[in-house]
């Protein structure tokens, strides 16, 4: 009988999944889905939080429904570091992957079920912690399918981000329609019966995947399961109370996340710079990683507005009329996955032909947010107009600029991350850069509050010159930077 824990020892020989190990089509399938109903979920509540109550919404103020949404956002990416830490210590990647996709479909049926307020609540929080636990863990199981050396694993990695790109796209379009023509809980059950196939699919798979997806790599001393489980009941005690006191509420709440993550970040920044383990070139690395970290909240705070500000633009300003067809505005939130597709190969190829003539990172970094805020100015030609005032093509032009910025920084800063880590603290960096993420996409919903649809010139024109000047400050700060980097490009 073949031992389905071989996984990496047999992987070079199985090449069912369009030459790489079938394995991979399991967590290519449950990725896929997740982002399925993550984007399809996310550009639907932003509708049924503003939305009236007689159009099936909730009837919450713009300003708190986008802060919700961008708390929420920020949320996940808060909640990949105790899926890190899950995994790293309790359960293992695959034990942890699969509990998570649970979650996150419990979170959906939560909001397609339960009623108003109390269905929000409860399926945005399952929803951030399944899906933070999920992002945790689906690279690293992706990993586990390769021996050292595996000629495949840039392809396989390759075919995986398809599969996020795939759900990315057709989420969306499916649950825009179903809110468009059934009404919004018809939309988040989509997103559930979405996360219950890749889960389904994937509970047949998983015997497939190597005993390593499986490894629990630094195991918790059972002694101390109970201190966790007191420090876990605490924490959750003491959120409860800060929102029955009226600490948190619906309209703070993009600032508490946003307050939690930048505490998170000094912690951790001072952690690993005061650490004994570390040398004196590591020690230097890191500083080199805070300009780059300080610049990725930057470009995390335009670009995550694509699920805050885009959704209201497009529901009151693009003109969405093709041939006398009314398309949805869910539907604009699938034209950057189609971006990420066709040019994520183009800019591999590029920088693998300009090979060490490349730019370098902080130059990636620096163009990157600073292509982001002409995006952001690219919206002032069209600026208080009036309902259907913004042509479909201008935006899908605008969004493009935002992809390209994306594959700029994006890609580059978890591989920066991780050239950049100390051997002791190799998976504390890249929960850094998630906290960039995180810290970004909450600034996103705050900022988003102060959006006013009748008076948009100095909204866009201030934030994009912000980005452009964050950019240009670490363009002419590349060779300190460097030079903090030691030898790191």
């Amino acid at each position: 009988m073949t031992d389905p824990g071989a996984g990496a020892a047999h992987g070079s020989s199985d090449t069912r999944f369009f030459g790489q190990p079938w394995a991979l089509a399991h967590v290519f399938g449950v990725e896929a889905w997740e982002r399925f109903s993550f984007y399809g979920m996310q550009i639907v509540m932003v509708y049924y939080l503003y939305f009236s109550v007689s159009e099936g919404g909730l009837g919450i103020p713009e300003s708190t429904a986008v802060g919700i949404v961008g708390a929420y956002g920020g949320a996940v990416y808060l909640a990949t570091i105790l899926g890190a830490w899950v995994a790293d210590r309790l359960l293992g990647s695959e034990r942890t992957l699969f509990i998570s996709a649970i979650v996150i479909m419990a979170g959906h049926i939560a909001l397609a079920l339960l009623p108003g307020g109390f269905g929000v609540a409860v399926g945005l929080i399952l929803v951030a912690v399944g899906s933070g636990g999920l992002k945790a863990n689906a690279t690293s199981v992706v990993g586990t399918l390769y021996a050292p050396g595996d000629s495949r694993r840039d392809a396989g990695f390759s075919l995986f981000y398809l599969g996020i790109n795939l759900g990315a796209f057709l989420g969306p379009l499916v649950t825009g329609w179903l809110r468009t023509n059934a009404g919004f809980h018809w939309a988040f059950g989509a997103a559930a019966v979405g996360m219950g196939l890749g889960l389904l699919q994937y509970s047949f798979g998983r015997r497939d995947l190597p005993a390593e997806a499986r490894a629990v790599p630094n195991p918790l001393p059972r002694r101390r399961y109970p201190l966790v489980g007191v420090v876990g009941v605490a924490a959750i005690a003491v959120i409860v109370l800060l929102v029955l006191v009226g600490v948190i509420r619906a309209d703070n709440l993009s600032l508490v996340v946003i307050i939690t993550v930048i505490a998170a970040t000094i912690a951790y920044f001072a952690v690993i710079l005061s650490s004994r383990r570390i040398d004196g070139d590591e020690r230097s690395r890191v500083l080199g990683f805070i300009p780059l970290f300080i610049t990725s909240v930057a470009f995390w705070s335009l670009y995550q507005q694509q699920f805050t500000v885009v959704p209201l633009y497009a529901q009151k300003k693009l003109d969405l009329d093709i041939f006398g067809w009314q398309m949805p505005p869910d539907w604009v939130q699938s034209i950057n996955p189609v971006f990420i597709i066709i040019l994520s190969g183009v800019f591999a190829a590029l920088w693998t032909r300009l090979g060490p003539r490349q730019p370098s990172t902080p130059v990636k970094f620096g163009l990157g947010v600073i292509i982001m805020g002409v995006a952001f100015l690219l919206f002032l030609p069209f600026a208080d107009g009036g309902a259907d005032s913004t042509p479909l093509l201008a935006m899908v032009g605008i969004i493009l600029v935002f992809t390209i910025a994306e594959l700029l920084l994006s890609p580059v800063g978890l591989s920066v991350a991780t050239k950049l880590a100390p051997a002791a603290f190799h998976t504390q960096m890249v929960a850094l850069f998630f906290l960039s993420v995180s810290l970004g996409s909450a600034i996103s919903g705050w900022l988003a509050g102060y959006y006013d649809p009748t008076n948009e010139v100095p909204y866009f024109s201030i934030l994009g010159a912000i980005a452009i000047l964050v950019g240009v400050g670490l363009l002419l700060s590349v060779k300190p930077v460097l030079k903090l980097m030691k030898g790191v490009r």
